[in-house]
């Protein structure tokens, strides 16, 4: 595909870009394009698709869905700013299904492509888009790693009309010549900041180096840094750029919550966390952790389950299935979870461990107070995690509600709804992390158990910093 530099002349280079691309907007920006669109009626979408619409409950288009939708089903390149959980899959989804109905892929040739950074967000967009493709008669694949290429490659031999694929995996099957992305009429990059974060530049414009030209391209991330501008620059022509306000939406639906706490209370403030009413997703550092956590929770009879790289893609699912199920009320994960996690009403997302960079704390907390809901992020902070913490916040844009809090207090059920866990865990009396436990480390004084936890917390976070 050839270089398009119309788009990147738009959006400056370095670091001088205008404020459409780094700062945050009041509402909805739209330049250049059609006059956003009040309702879907308007839009002249196939009976079929309007049909699903209303069993669904879809009635009114969120902001970038208005904003884009217009200019996407006629064809034009689209370039969305957005924060997770704002609509983008229908905004995206409409117009890649409906302007590829009625056309039929050969074998291994798809019409459509959507690359999202993760396994679950893959999942996630298929699952929402899979009764429109059904309605509009189309065959849509799911190819992502952890699963079967044996099967996915069968898909695409069948004559799969619309591919959602991780990067890595399809670039396996197109090396085995079991895709061919020469058909492709319309490619989605959904979450790019993401994927170039992750180290999937190469592998995104490997793949769509390789798909037809001259056909629609449209692009979605929350931010235009980490080397997006330049895929914008490279792939999209004249696009027309919306951007929804992310920190708007935050400010007026989801409360942000510090919590002090000493490094030896940490995981007994966790544990009564979990132990709430309602469901709670909880984020820590590493698969290590997260396990141990997670076997602790259950000792102490918080259902509670683990999800992480380590885990495979079948057990993911699974676990996600029980989550949203409620089945398991807390999901302990690392940041592996940060993005493709839909769930509805969950409203209390933890950073056990505090992120280390901004994007991460957003995309956490993105988890919740989707689409308008409420909800509410707590960040546990040890004294040695402060000004980490603090220059975090700040570069997030955020402004937390700071509280001193100890396990057992009021102000912590207040904030979060914690609650003494149901038993006792007779396991996790021994090693770190969970020796800051109360009374199960007796040979070691609370000063102790203190200085030693505020010696971790340190560490940890010079791993996090690279040092």
């Amino acid at each position: 595909m050839n270089a398009k530099p119309s788009a990147a002349g738009r959006l400056g280079a370095g670091t001088d870009r205008p404020s459409a691309v780094r700062g945050e907007l009041s509402a909805v920006t739209l330049t250049p394009g059609s006059p956003p669109a009040r309702s879907f009626a308007e839009l002249g979408l196939p009976p079929e698709v309007a049909r699903v619409m209303a069993d669904s409950g879809v009635t009114e288009p969120f902001p970038i869905q208005a904003a884009t939708l217009p200019d996407a089903l006629a064809g034009r390149d689209i370039l969305g700013r957005a924060r997770t959980g704002s609509g983008k899959t229908l905004a995206f989804g409409l117009p890649l299904l409906t302007r590829t109905a009625g056309r039929r892929a050969e074998p291994k040739r798809p019409l459509g492509l959507v690359l999202v950074p993760t396994r679950e967000l893959a999942q996630q967009v298929s699952d929402v888009l899979a009764p429109y493709a059904s309605a509009l008669g189309l065959r849509p694949a799911t190819v992502v790693g952890g699963l079967s290429i044996g099967r996915q490659a069968a898909a695409l031999r069948a004559g799969a009309d619309v591919v959602v694929a991780t990067p890595g995996r399809l670039a396996d099957l197109v090396a085995r010549r079991d895709c061919h992305l020469d058909q492709v009429r319309i490619a989605v990059l959904d979450e790019a900041d993401q994927m170039c974060d992750m180290g999937f530049l190469p592998q995104v414009s490997e793949l769509l180096d390789q798909v037809r030209p001259g056909g629609q391209r449209m692009l979605f991330s929350a931010t235009l840094d980490r080397n997006v501008d330049l895929l914008v620059g490279r792939y999209l022509h004249d696009p027309v750029q919306a951007t929804v306000d992310r920190a708007a939406g935050a400010v007026t639906t989801m409360e942000h919550h510090v919590l002090n706490i000493h490094p030896a209370d940490k995981y007994a403030t966790a544990t009564e966390i979990a132990a709430r009413d309602g469901r709670v997703l909880m984020f820590l550092d590493t698969k290590h952790a997260v396990d141990q956590f997670t076997r602790h929770l259950r000792g102490s009879g918080v259902r509670a389950a683990a999800l992480h790289s380590g885990k495979s893609q079948p057990q993911r699912t699974h676990t996600l299935a029980q989550f949203k199920s409620g089945e398991v009320t807390v999901l302990v994960a690392t940041n592996v979870a940060a993005r493709g996690i839909h769930v509805d009403a969950l409203d209390l997302v933890v950073n056990v461990d505090p992120p280390a960079d901004p994007k991460d704390y957003l995309h956490r907390g993105g988890r919740t107070a989707r689409a308008g809901e409420s909800g509410r992020v707590v960040t546990l902070v040890t004294p040695g995690q402060r000004r980490d913490v603090n220059r975090m916040m700040s570069d997030a844009g955020i402004r937390p509600v700071v509280t001193q809090v100890r396990s057992g207090e009021e102000k912590l059920a207040g904030i979060t709804g914690a609650k003494r866990p149901p038993v006792a865990d007779k396991s996790a009396g021994g090693n770190a992390p969970f020796r800051g436990l109360g009374a199960r480390a007796p040979k070691e004084s609370r000063r102790t158990a203190e200085a030693r936890g505020l010696a971790e917390a340190r560490r940890a976070a010079r791993v996090r910093r690279g040092h």
